[in-house]
């Protein structure tokens, strides 16, 4: 097989068992990353470090996905002022929390012949909840409802990157630890793979 170093250096092409040999006593790992060649290729690796930094960059591309849903809060055209205040209440918490929120104004009876009073309602819920969020969707009569969609105000979505960007730094940090912990034992391996490479080379 072709053997590869921790390093990315070549070692050349060597018996199988003298792969494993190398790898034990570098204390790594003999992974074939490409069986289907000829000859296969092999590399020295620890399995482990690569599984723990294979996890945490899933982990990574999962934090940063979009986690945002949609709410919804449904009023009456009729609605009195304390449970619009209630409701309110409940749109600028989604919105604060970083949800998007579909607003829908039901219409009864002859409420369906003049829609305005509905777009008012919602004008005046967008005006005052305007700190949280930003209408995204203006209000639209669809059959008996007319509905309007809130989106939070970018400020929310700066804080959550802020946030991502301290933690990023937090694991950056972390990660150049363990990277510094690491060195030495690199170090060692590759004048281990070196000297291995040698003393192939002086018995051909």
């Amino acid at each position: 097989m072709r053997l590869i170093g921790p390093n990315g250096e070549q070692v050349g092409v060597i018996a199988t068992s003298v792969a494993l040999n190398l790898a034990k006593e570098a204390n790594l790992d003999l992974v074939e990353v490409a069986p289907h060649a000829k000859p296969p290729v092999a590399k020295l690796i620890d399995y482990g470090k690569f599984k723990y930094n294979e996890k945490m960059k899933q982990r990574e591309a999962r934090r940063n996905q979009s986690t945002a849903e949609v709410k919804e809060i449904r009023f009456r055209l009729k609605i009195d002022d304390h449970d619009f205040e209630v409701k309110k209440g409940h749109v600028e918490r989604f919105l604060n929390g970083g949800d998007k929120v579909k607003v829908t104004i039901m219409l009864r009876g002859r409420e369906q012949s003049r829609p305005i009073g509905g777009v008012e309602l919602l004008q005046r819920l967008a005006d005052e909840v305007s700190e949280s969020g930003t209408i995204e969707f203006a209000p639209k009569q669809e059959g008996r409802n007319i509905i309007m969609t809130l989106a939070p105000r970018g400020k929310k979505v700066h804080t959550q990157s802020e946030q991502r960007r301290r933690g990023a730094e937090s694991r950056a940090e972390r990660q150049a630890r363990q990277a510094a912990r690491l060195a030495a034992k690199q170090e060692a391996q590759a004048k281990a793979a070196a000297e291995a490479k040698e003393a192939i080379a002086s018995q051909d």
